[in-house]
This record gives C-alpha cells, sequence and structure tokens, in this order.
C-alpha cells in the first residue's frame, strides 16, 4: 500500500494523572459501584483492627497484668474474657481481608472485560491512517502489557493504598493518645523517611518509565521480525537483526534492572530505619517514664506505642512501593484512554445501500438479494431510490497521505458501467491509493470523486464499501475453515452458493483435494496454503459477495501463468456486467481492458485501450515491449 511507513510509538509518562484516575474509577463503578464500596468499608475494617487490636495491649498491661503482679490467687476471668474478645475482634478483621480480597477478583476482572471489549470495539471503529501510524505490536501491547498493569493497579495496589492510608491514620491518631512527646519524635523520623523516598522514588519512576518505553518499541520490533522471517533469511540479515534486538533488549533489560533497584532497596532501607526507630523510641519511652515527664505515658502505653512504630513504617513502605508501580500503571492506563480518545471512522453520510426489485421500472425495497442494488436517500419525509449501475468518476482529484508528499496530482477519470479500467505504472504510481479512495480509507484534500453520480462522501461508509469487492495482492485469510473464509464477506450464503463461488474462482479441485475439503482449518493466515492458493480463496470470497463494482488489485500476482489461465474464464465471469477497476503489473491481464491509465509520479500520463496506446508507442508501448520494466 502507498502509504507513511508505520513508526514505533513510545510511552508518555501520564500527561494528567488525576484525568487517569478519574477515567479508571469510572470504569470500576460503571458495573461495580456496590461491591466496590463493599469492598472499601471491608478495608476499613479490617485496617482499623489492627489498630484497635494493638492498643488493647496497653488495656492488657495496665488495667489487666499489672494489678495481678504479686497476687498468690490471681483472677485471670477478665484476662480471658478480653483475650476471647480480641479474638472476636481479629477474626472480624480476617473475614473482612477475605472478603475484599475475593470481591476485588470479580470487580478487578469484570472491569478488564469491560475495557478490552470498549478498547477493541473502538479500535475496529478507527479510520486506517491510524493503523498507519501504529505498529502492530504498540497496539498488541495495549492489550496485553497496558491492561495487565493496569488489572494489577485495580485489584492489588488500590485496595493496599487504602488499607495503608487507613492504618497510618489510625496508628498516628492511637500514637498521639499514647504519648505526644514520641509522636513528635516519630514525626521526625517521618520527614526523614519521606525525603528518602522522594529521592529514590524520583529516580525508580524515571527508569520505570523508561521501561514501558522500552518493551512497547522491543514488542514492535518482535512482531515486525517474525512477520519479515523470509525476508530476513533471503537476505542472510539474522546477525543484523539479532544485533538490533540485542541493543533494544539491553535497554530494556538497564531500564529494568535499575528501576526494580531503586524500588528493592526501598523496603530494606526502611526496614532498617524502623529497627532504629524502635530501639531508639524504647529508650526515649523508658526515660519518659522513669523521669515523670510523660506522666500520661504508662508501661503498657510504652508497649503499644512501641509496637505502633514497627508497623507504621510498614504501610509507608508499601505505600512508597505502590507510588512506583502506580506511575506505571497510570502510564499504561493512559495509553489505553489514548486509544479511546482518537476519533472514530465518521462516516457523515445519509444515502444508503439496499436490495430492490425492479419490475417495469418500478423499484420497490426488497429483504433479500434480488441481484439489483438501489441508492436510498430520505429527506423531509420523501424516500428516493436510484439503481446502482457503477459508474465511477474522479474529477480534479489532488490527495497526499501528508502535506508533504502529493500521491495523487489533479487526477481525472471516468468508469462507465461495465467497463473494465486498468491501472497500469510503477511502483508508487499511485494506482492502489485511487482504490483506497473510493473505498473512502483516505479522505482526499481537492477534487471530487462520484459513484453513479453521488459524491462519496454522501454516502454511508459501510454501504459504500459493501457495493465494492476487493480482492488484494496481500491476501489475508482467517483462523477457521475455508469455507468460512469463502463466506467471509456474506455470512448468510448457503454451502451451494460457496462452492459456486469456488468454482467461478477455479479454487473448488484444490479445496477438494485438501484433506478436510470445504472444512479444511486455515491458520497462519493461511500457512497451510500456497500463495497462489490463497489468491484464488480471495477472489472466492469477492465472488460471494456479487459485487456491483469489482476492484482487482495485482488479484493474480501470486498466481502462475497456467493457474492465471485457467481462472481467466472464472473471472471473465465474474467481471461480466460489473464495472472492474485492475491494477496489473502483467500487462497481459488487462490487454482487453476498455480504457488503460498510465500513471508516473501521481499523474495519469496516457490512457486509451490496449491498441491505441500500441500506436502511440509512449510508455505503455515501452512497458509492453519490455523495453522498460516495471519495478
Amino acid at each position: 500500500m502507498n502509504g507513511p511507513r508505520p513508526r514505533l510509538k513510545k510511552f508518555a509518562k501520564p500527561k494528567n494523572t488525576r484525568l487517569a484516575i478519574r477515567r479508571i474509577f469510572q470504569y470500576v463503578f460503571a458495573d461495580h459501584k456496590f461491591a466496590f464500596t463493599v469492598v472499601i468499608l471491608c478495608i476499613i475494617v479490617s485496617a482499623l483492627v489492627g489498630v484497635v487490636g494493638t492498643y488493647f495491649i496497653k488495656f492488657l498491661i495496665d488495667d489487666l497484668i499489672a494489678p495481678l503482679i504479686g497476687q498468690t490467687s490471681p483472677d485471670y476471668t477478665k484476662i480471658i474474657t478480653t483475650l476471647i474478645i480480641m479474638g472476636g475482634i481479629y477474626f472480624v478483621g480476617v473475614v473482612s481481608t477475605y472478603a475484599y480480597n475475593r470481591i476485588m477478583v470479580n470487580v478487578t476482572h469484570g472491569t478488564m472485560k469491560k475495557i478490552r471489549d470498549d478498547l477493541f470495539n473502538h479500535m475496529q471503529k478507527l479510520p486506517i491512517p491510524y493503523f498507519d501510524k501504529n505498529t502492530h505490536g504498540d497496539l498488541m501491547s495495549r492489550f496485553t502489557n497496558d491492561v495487565d498493569t493496569l488489572r494489577q493497579l485495580i485489584s492489588q495496589t488500590i485496595p493496599q493504598f487504602v488499607a495503608s492510608i487507613i492504618t497510618i491514620v489510625g496508628i498516628f491518631t492511637a500514637m498521639i493518645i499514647l504519648s505526644w512527646q514520641l509522636t513528635i519524635f516519630i514525626v521526625f523520623v517521618l520527614f526523614l523517611v519521606f525525603n528518602i523516598i522522594k529521592f529514590i522514588g524520583k529516580r525508580s519512576r524515571k527508569y520505570f518509565v523508561e521501561n514501558q518505553q522500552a518493551l512497547g518499541t522491543m514488542n514492535g520490533y518482535i512482531e515486525e521480525m517474525i512477520e519479515g522471517q523470509k525476508v530476513i533469511k533471503v537476505f542472510t540479515h539474522e546477525d543484523k537483526t539479532i544485533e538490533e534486538f540485542e541493543v533494544m533488549n539491553e535497554k530494556l533489560r538497564h531500564a529494568g534492572s535499575q528501576a526494580n533497584t531503586y524500588a528493592n532497596i526501598l523496603m530494606p532501607i526502611m526496614m532498617n530505619i524502623s529497627y532504629v526507630n524502635y530501639a531508639t523510641t524504647a529508650m526515649l519511652g523508658a526515660v519518659l517514664i522513669v523521669t515523670g515527664l510523660a506522666p500520661a505515658l504508662t508501661l503498657g502505653g510504652l508497649a503499644s506505642f512501641l509496637q505502633y512504630t514497627r508497623t507504621f513504617f510498614r504501610p509507608i513502605s508499601q505505600l512508597s512501593q505502590q507510588f512506583n508501580f502506580i506511575v506505571s500503571a497510570l502510564a499504561g492506563a493512559e495509553r489505553i484512554f489514548e486509544v479511546f480518545d482518537e476519533p472514530i471512522e465518521e462516516s457523515n453520510g445519509t444515502i444508503h445501500l439496499v436490495n430492490v426489485t425492479n419490475v417495469e421500472d418500478t423499484i420497490v425495497e426488497s429483504d433479500v438479494h434480488t441481484g439489483y442494488w438501489a441508492w436510498k436517500k430520505e429527506a423531509n419525509g420523501v424516500v428516493v431510490y436510484k439503481l446502482l449501475e457503477g459508474s465511477i468518476t474522479f474529477k480534479n482529484v489532488k490527495f497526499g497521505y501528508n502535506s508533504e508528499k502529493i500521491v495523487l496530482d489533479n487526477i481525472s477519470l471516468y468508469a462507465k458501467p461495465g467497463q473494465k479500467i486498468a491501472f497500469v505504472g510503477s511502483t508508487g504510481a499511485g494506482k492502489t491509493t485511487i482504490t483506497n479512495l473510493i473505498n473512502r480509507f483516505y479522505e482526499i484534500q481537492e477534487g471530487s470523486i462520484t459513484y453513479d453520480g453521488i459524491d462519496i462522501r454522501e454516502i454511508d461508509k459501510k454501504d459504500l464499501r459493501k457495493s465494492l469487492g476487493m480482492v488484494l495482492q496481500d491476501t489475508h485469510l482467517f483462523t477457521g475453515t475455508i469455507q468460512d473464509n469463502i463466506r467471509y464477506g456474506n455470512p448468510k450464503a448457503s454451502d451451494e452458493d460457496v462452492m459456486a463461488a469456488a468454482k467461478l474462482a477455479n479454487a473448488d479441485y484444490f479445496i477438494r483435494h485438501l484433506p478436510q475439503g470445504y472444512e479444511t482449518v486455515i491458520t497462519g493466515d493461511g500457512a497451510n496454503l500456497s500463495q497462489g492458493q490463497r489468491q484464488l480463496l480471495a477472489i472466492a470470497r469477492a465472488a460471494l459477495i456479487d459485487p456491483p463494482v469489482l476492484i482487482l488489485d495485482e488479484a493474480t500476482s501470486s498466481i502462475d501463468t497456467r493457474t492465471e489461465k485457467l481462472i481467466e474464464k472464472g473471472m471473465d465471469q465474474l467481471m461480466e456486467n460489473r464495472t472492474v477497476l485492475v491494477i496489473a503489473h502483467r500487462l497481459s491481464t488487462v490487454r482487453n481492458a476498455a480504457a488503460i491509465m498510465v500513471l508516473e509520479h501521481g499523474k495519469i500520463i496516457e490512457r486509451g485501450n490496449h491498441s491505441e496506446l500500441l500506436e502511440k508507442q509512449g510508455k505503455y508501448y515501452q512497458l509492453y515491449t519490455g523495453a522498460f520494466e516495471l519495478s
């Protein structure tokens, strides 16, 4: 296809973090608002249970254990009762933890399903130019890597983040109640910890973003190299390919290693700080109790406070670690939402294609295919039908895939109903571009294209393309049976119709000699078939649609001369009474065309039938006689 070379698109760090978070929660709340609310409540209960349980230590020591010291016959009833109550509280915490983890499984996978559905549905509506600018590997990465990071964000990071915040607030509140003097010291340590997190997190975040970039680039490269294995081997380019891959893989390794190095050293640093803090707090607490500088601080209170210091830095460490992953996940989420924000292919057409019956010049709309098509326009309650004839006209058309390079320059041509029009010329002359414009894969910059006298921009895009049958040089077959692939354009076609189309394309013979005949399963884009057989199936697929206009873009380029002669009769039948646009390098296939257009550098330099162009002894004559080779 004549178009811009796809470029690998790099990942970007979140441009608008707040917007990305809001859109994520819009998806979570779309179908799981109640479930997610229950999850938050369970997280709150689970976190507070830990805080309350630790506070019980003060009550146990000061009010229950200390009074029993020195008694000859101590009564353990209150202690046992209190321990049972604590056990019940912890049991509630365990149930809450299990509940929110279990519910989040359903919330996460339900949300991921909706995101994948919406992403795939939206991608189907995007225009062809979008796929020209984005590699398949990069787009696949949105469905895999980016969605997976989003899954981890929803299933693990968000619950842990909420639980950590509640735990920190709860512990800090309890610490102030126990001893505001020791809490001031903890705040000082906390200030130190935040600066360490900031220092390490800034560097870790940088490398996490680079890791995402390198991963997307490498995925695109792998996908491209897998598709081009034959070309690589033909040109013995294996060593160079390996060398390029190793460079990309080294970038990924370096970024991943650096990102995880900074992320992984954070927890050991935090743990060691917590140990030092624990010992220091214990000494300060002892001094405060012995000297009486903190009258409210008791031995039980100090025990609870020390336990809080052990647990206080754990959620902070979790938050710091999750922060790095949040940045990575939000970058992935933003890449997904970037696809959603891409404008879909707009039709803006009000004219539709319908099946009709035509009896004595009376057009009546039909629910079944009758062999007649008509353009239907409805305005102000009045319905007007115009029989589809198949005339196509280009008038002063100017087009370029970008503003820097014009592919078609002031092209004017016409094809009358039932005519066979051929386009020949060197590669890059603009032949395929003409067919792409008829399909409205791209929009012209200047001029007009009319179909039966109707500007194609007034025709609904789906109906426009439904009226056009195409056989492309690069045949694409889908995983499924041969019968399913032929039936692809007309799912309602019967088995008999499928076989008739295969016979018309001269594909029936080789199909019946396959192990399962028409039920033979095609995999890997038809890797188990020859290129010629794949081309025959594409012709059969077009024949089954029974289109009024047929576009053949190098349709027989992969078929040997013998096979080409075998299908020539079938092709003639297929093209009978249809407007046919043919792009061919084999000039022998276009000799019987009503008109042949010779293109060069986006301009029509010659036009006429085969005999007329030979008489001119111009470019076509040179091409036909071999004085000038097509490239």
